[in-house]
């Protein structure tokens, strides 16, 4: 194994600004320490690394001092995926950069290597055995913004046989070139395969890439030309980039992918306030735009700045509940696809899955292991009867603990949390398998339930009354098939049909493989109702009439069968294609592709379509949406790269199924209830 230390410095002083106060002035939650060459000073650079304890408040988030990174390289075979930048000296492959665009004058810039962990996906982060390596074999001193970076390594391989393998570009960063030259002509085989319609997506999605300081860092919401109230569809939205993120990956272009994850992880620290009211630290933001600020009042000097809204700016200031959970999932994601493992493994990322989770597994006065949230707080973003505990969110949730479990980095800081996300995993299993579950065998037990209930034995422990099952369910549920219903609570349970929540019930294997098989049996049944002319409803059936107006407060963009009031959403069909694929039904998620596909160019990409069949773009429907665009390429690429589609999803985690972290057996007072029910569960 060919193995190198790197240690990269520069003296150049960065700047960048926010718009608002917060917490830390620096990535890792210390002041930056001044090199002065010395290995005890590195030494101590590392001992703060792993013991940040300092914080400090600052306007603007500067930086006077040297800042010193470390990363060590184990696997020089695995693929590079940035690429070099014709304008920039430093190093794509860095993870942060601030800059300042001073008119003319070539931007001034300083990369960070905050990187600490092992480039082996098992490894612990220690660097301890780097501190004291004195030996270099090679400086390069950086004494002007067009040398290369300075780097300070040392290689104890021979130098003539990694030159072989890799190459060392202009920026200082080293690629390897057999690879590269395997990826770029697997991507030329695959543009002379392209439909025309696939060619003008790919064109429309390039276009709508958000650059920072000249990297790129997300996608827009929509970037229709003709539109001159854009209102918020000019910023990068967490969940909206998620199909743009799989659509580049899968596309082996993971540079925009890594920018994002970096940069948002920055925004997780800032300061959050609405009404002199702070959330919780590892709260992630909604969205966030790149806007150009004047340069310390300057007329002449401009830089660019990140300004993040955290649901301060959002209607009904509501906080983005799911953003944290899409960002671990893409982080997971971001690995698999590209096999960079080191990103999970640094000390930051690591640090910002655990504020999220802190936030997510918070000790409340809740009785269920899921997630208690208010309306609006997902993809469903307005009033719609969602609060409570929604699908969608506790699908996320479990999708996000799942990979948790994957990343994080086991050792006595973070076992009681990993035995957390564990536990939790276990509750939340066989709470949505067991009371979630909706089929015409389940609804007649609910018609049949008994009410008022007191006892540890109740079948009715929510107390539902038979009188709430929809009229509209009982002609509705097929014979074959059942779903996970919206929502349930004390005395009350929403029957409506959620497609994302379903759908990432299956991917995630929250439900069992037969209630998989039986959601995608449900879908193709109530093909008509759920697919129809547009894939896929948001949601089954409208609200109606006095329903309407009590639920949603009347409001006029989510009339019944439009927008999250059962409109059609195209952006559902990457999702509803990789379930496929799991469950070995990838002629199904043709079917709905080649649905969309005679209709999303000609119309112009729009965000929803309205009507109960999906007939009519949507009245309110933004055109050239990103997240459309992406849904049908990501559908694409998944159904002609399973393998990689393979990657995306679990499978069924039977550990998970025999723990039992309730202790009731051993209290005596009474036995565990998941045991009486196992033999329905484990089906």
């Amino acid at each position: 194994m060919t193995t190198g230390s790197y240690i990269g410095i520069s003296t150049i002083k960065p700047c960048s600004r926010i718009l608002s106060s917060y917490r830390s002035s620096s990535l890792f939650g210390f002041s930056p320490i001044k090199f002065n060459g010395s290995s005890s000073t590195i030494k101590g650079l590392f001992s703060k690394l792993h013991n940040p304890k300092s914080t400090h408040s600052h306007k603007y988030h500067t930086c006077n001092s040297q800042i010193v990174g470390f990363i060590r390289m184990m696997n020089l075979n695995r693929i590079d995926f940035s690429v070099p930048g014709s304008n920039w000296a430093c190093s794509r492959n860095f993870s942060t950069r601030f800059c300042a665009n001073l008119c003319n004058i070539r931007p001034r810039v300083v990369s960070l290597i905050p990187d600490v962990a092992s480039g082996v996906r098992n490894q612990s982060t220690s660097v301890d055995p780097h501190v004291n390596d004195t030996k270099f074999d090679k400086i390069y001193i950086q004494n002007s913004l067009n040398a290369k970076p300075l780097v300070i390594g040392r290689n104890e391989t021979d130098q003539g046989k990694l030159e072989e393998v890799t190459e060392e570009r202009s920026d200082g960063s080293c690629v390897n070139i057999d690879n590269l030259e395997d990826l770029n002509k697997s991507k030329v085989e695959t543009e002379r395969a392209l439909s025309e319609s696939e060619k003008e997506a790919w064109k429309l999605l390039r276009s709508a890439v958000v650059t920072y300081c000249g990297n790129p860092v997300g996608t827009v919401a929509a970037n229709d030309p003709a539109d001159k109230q854009p209102l918020n569809y000019d910023q990068v939205f967490f969940r909206d980039f998620v199909p743009s993120a799989l659509a580049f990956l899968l596309n082996g272009e993971g540079e925009i992918v890594k920018n994002f994850l970096l940069h948002t992880l920055q925004l997780q620290s800032w300061e959050k306030t609405v009404d002199c009211y702070s959330p919780g630290q590892g709260l992630m933001a909604a969205s966030f735009k790149v806007r150009s600020v004047p340069l310390d009042g300057s007329n002449e000097a401009f830089e660019e700045v990140l300004d993040p809204d955290f649901g301060e700016s959002a209607i009904g200031r509501v906080a983005p509940v799911d953003s944290g959970l899409w960002w671990i999932i893409l982080l997971r994601a971001y690995g698999k696809l590209t096999g960079d493992y080191a990103l999970q493994e640094r000390v930051d990322v690591q640090t910002g899955i655990r504020l999220i989770l802190k936030l997510c597994l918070t000790d409340g006065f809740d009785m269920f292991p899921s997630l208690l949230v208010t309306d609006g707080s997902c993809m469903i973003d307005r009033r719609m009867g969602i609060h409570g505990h929604p699908l969608e969110i506790q699908a996320l949730f479990y999708s996000a603990l799942r990979c948790s479990r994957e990343i994080l980095t086991v050792n006595d800081a973070t076992k009681s949390l990993v035995a957390a996300v564990s536990n939790r995993l276990s509750a939340l299993s066989f709470h949505m398998r067991e009371y979630y579950w909706v089929d015409i065998k389940k609804i007649n037990e609910i018609y049949r339930y008994k009410t008022e209930e007191y006892s540890m034995d109740a079948v009715n422990k929510f107390n539902i009354y038979p009188e709430q099952i929809p009229s509209w369910l009982v002609d509705w549920i097929p014979e074959e098939g059942g779903y996970f219903m919206g929502n349930l609570q004390p005395a009350h349970m929403d029957f409506r049909f959620f497609t994302l929540g379903n759908l990432w019930a299956i991917v995630s294997s929250l439900g069992t493989t037969r209630q998989n098989r039986e959601i995608l049996k449900l879908i193709e049944t109530k093909w008509d109702d759920l697919v129809s002319q547009m894939p896929m409803k948001i949601c089954y059936p409208a609200l109606e009439g006095e329903e309407w107006r009590i639920i949603t407060g009347c409001d006029p963009k989510n009339t019944p069968w439009s927008y999250h009031n059962g409109g059609s959403w195209p952006t559902l069909l990457w999702q509803f294609t990789l379930a496929c694929i799991k469950m070995g039904k990838p002629e199904l998620a043709q079917k709905a592709i080649n649905v969309a596909e005679k209709r999303l160019s000609v119309d112009r990409w729009p965000e929803y379509y309205d009507t109960r069949n999906g007939k009519f773009i949507g009245k309110q429907s933004r055109l050239m949406q990103t997240w459309t665009i992406a849904g049908f390429l990501t559908s694409k690429m998944l159904l002609k790269n399973p393998e990689k589609a393979s990657l995306l999803f679990w499978e069924e985690d039977f550990e998970l199924l025999q723990n039992c972290v309730c202790m009731l057996n051993k209290t005596g007072r009474r036995k565990c209830s998941r045991f009486a029910a196992r033999a329905q569960i484990l089906v």
